[in-house]
């Protein structure tokens, strides 16, 4: 169908490959995979994004956040550059290396280290991609989103925006989706978070 396919907060991506795990690469081009991908906190220096209306006014930064990598994408493609695989236009847009210690780091369930993860040392990943499909249809996967402070980055914020006009095909302004954030704002309506009880 000519729909929406998204996946924006990184626990939205993951699923489990023998259920949905076809259908999500059909849906927005890839999906995590327990054991193949990776979920480990640390902070991707996005330096360069491609021409594209997502990335629209997004200048250059940096954000803690717990980013997944590794993602099983379309058609085995290890996602970080531009592709056409089965008819689906598959564009990253969100795109660093991680540091050997991040790569090498026990930060999954099993624990890590997985040697899959290490031998592709020194490889980009893609942590915001979007796809278009043959139909017309269009859908993207975003895996950061589990702090909630980073909505207060204006950078972080400006390219889910972009992506959830372009997903849309509403147009996205020259310079990208334009929208402020305080610390008030971020902090209303959130639930109270005390000391766990012990059972």
């Amino acid at each position: 169908s000519k729909g929406v396919g998204i996946a924006c907060g990184h626990y939205g991506v993951e699923v489990d490959p023998a259920v949905a795990g076809d259908e999500f690469k059909r849906w927005i081009g890839g999906h995590y995979e327990n054991e193949y991908s990776c979920n480990p906190i640390w902070e991707p220096k996005f330096n360069a994004f491609p021409k594209h209306p997502i990335s629209s006014g997004v200048k250059p930064f940096e954000v803690k956040d717990e980013w997944y990598f590794n993602m099983r994408f379309v058609g085995n493609i290890a996602g970080d550059k531009a592709a056409e695989v089965e008819g689906m236009k598959f564009v990253p847009i969100l795109v660093a290396s991680p540091s050997d210690d991040v790569r090498d780091g026990p930060y999954v369930y099993p624990q890590g280290p997985y040697d899959h993860i290490k031998d592709n040392k020194g490889r980009a990943e893609a942590m915001l991609w979007a796809v278009e499909r043959k139909d017309g249809g269009r859908g993207f996967g975003f895996t950061g989103g589990h702090f909630h402070d980073n909505w207060g980055n204006d950078n972080y914020r400006k390219v889910v925006l972009n992506t959830l006009l372009w997903v849309a095909k509403a147009e996205v302004p020259e310079g990208g989706i334009e929208s402020t954030v305080t610390k008030a704002d971020l902090d209303a309506n959130l639930d109270p978070k005390g000391r766990r009880k012990k059972k």
